[in-house]
C-alpha cells in the first residue's frame, strides 16, 4: 500500500520579486481575517482546516509538496504533455 496522504490546500502567493514587508502586510491581514471566529466557524463548518501559516511556513509547505509530488509523477513513470 502506498505511503502517501492526498490533500487539497487554499493558500495565497505573490509574484516572486515582491518585497518582504507587502508579503508580511498581506500575510498579517489574511491571518487576522482567518482568526476571526465567524470566517473559521464558515471554513469549519465547509469541512475544512483553518491553518494560518506564515509566509516562510506556507512557503516550505509547497516545497514539501512539490518534492512529493514529483517522486509519485516519477516512481508511476507519468509523462507530462
Amino acid at each position: 500500500m502506498p505511503d502517501f496522504v492526498a490533500l487539497t490546500f487554499t493558500g495565497m502567493v505573490a509574484p516572486a520579486g515582491t518585497s518582504p514587508a507587502v508579503v508580511e502586510k498581506l500575510n498579517a491581514a489574511v491571518r487576522d481575517s482567518l482568526g476571526a471566529e465567524a470566517t473559521r466557524a464558515a471554513i469549519n463548518k465547509l469541512g475544512s482546516e483553518v491553518r494560518p501559516d506564515s509566509a516562510a511556513e506556507f512557503a516550505a509547505f509547497l516545497v514539501h509538496e512539490k518534492a512529493k509530488w514529483a517522486e509519485v509523477v516519477q516512481r508511476a513513470g507519468i509523462i507530462p504533455e
